[in-house]
């Protein structure tokens, strides 16, 4: 008999302190880390909850899944206003090969494991989804300046406006180095062939790699451009500081003068 268990994936927050979710969560978790928790409800009911803001819940209803996100409201740094979801549908046929549809799975089997798996894979897409966005955006503020450089030959942002511009892009870069590990194979795989290849599987359904590699390129552009930005200011500030020199040079050549035209 075929078995259904749907997935969502909130990220609701730039972090959340998975700690302190598990302090005020008070129950055993299946699984835990410095960076996740795993935790079953019930059979079939199962959430998990990433320090990079994303929240994921199998088996429970809508209202079930927003009082959750609610009620740990007060652990979540830099909440989003509108939560960005992504949603995933597994259903289990014994003996059947595994099929991947747009938002659904068909697979031959279905456990703790399997979900678990399946919910890391939708974790990391919606957050992919996130920086992409943000990456987007960044690269959309460049080209203003780009536009603003080829159109009046100067960059009429101040220094300190560019350099939080910078810092911006610099925490983007080290959120997604930090919370991205598409690359990291989860430690249940390394001795289960099945999920190894499911895992591998729904990397490609949710083309994981290539959304990554194309975020990693827009950040790319964007330090290539920015790195031409800093060194256009910083010609402009050493040319300040040569104005300054030279007028400091001609009011010490006057000074001069007039103290030679006035000791006559």
């Amino acid at each position: 008999m075929a078995e259904t268990v749907r997935i969502t994936a909130f990220l609701v927050a730039n972090q959340l302190d998975v700690r302190s979710v598990k302090n005020f969560l008070e129950i055993k978790p299946i699984a835990d880390s410095s960076s996740e928790i795993f935790y079953r409800l019930s059979d079939r009911k199962y959430q998990m909850y990433f320090n990079y803001g994303v929240v994921v819940y199998a088996g429970f209803s809508e209202e079930e899944m927003r009082y959750g996100i609610k009620a740990i409201s007060a652990y979540q740094k830099n909440p989003l206003t509108n939560w960005l979801r992504d949603e995933l549908s597994i259903t289990a046929e014994p003996g059947r090969e595994n099929v991947f549809s747009f938002n659904e799975v068909t697979l031959g089997r279905l456990d703790e494991t399997i979900i678990r798996i399946a919910m890391l894979n939708l974790a990391q897409s919606v957050a992919l989804d996130y920086y992409h966005d943000v990456s987007e955006t960044l690269l959309t503020e460049v080209k203003g300046f780009a536009v603003e450089l080829e159109l009046t030959g100067k960059l009429k942002i101040s220094r300190k406006n560019m350099m939080k511009f910078i810092g911006k892009a610099l925490n983007t870069q080290n959120d997604i180095a930090e919370n991205i590990y598409i690359f990291d194979a989860p430690d249940m795989t390394w001795e289960d062939e099945y999920l190894d290849k499911l895992h591998q599987s729904l990397m490609k359904h949710f083309d994981l790699r290539v959304r990554f590699s194309e975020i990693e390129y827009t950040l790319r552009i964007i330090e290539g451009n920015l790195t031409v930005f800093r060194e256009i200011m910083h010609q402009r500030e050493s040319n300040l500081l040569e104005y300054i020199i030279i007028i400091l040079i001609l009011v010490e050549v006057f000074d001069l003068l007039i103290t030679k035209i006035l000791s006559f």
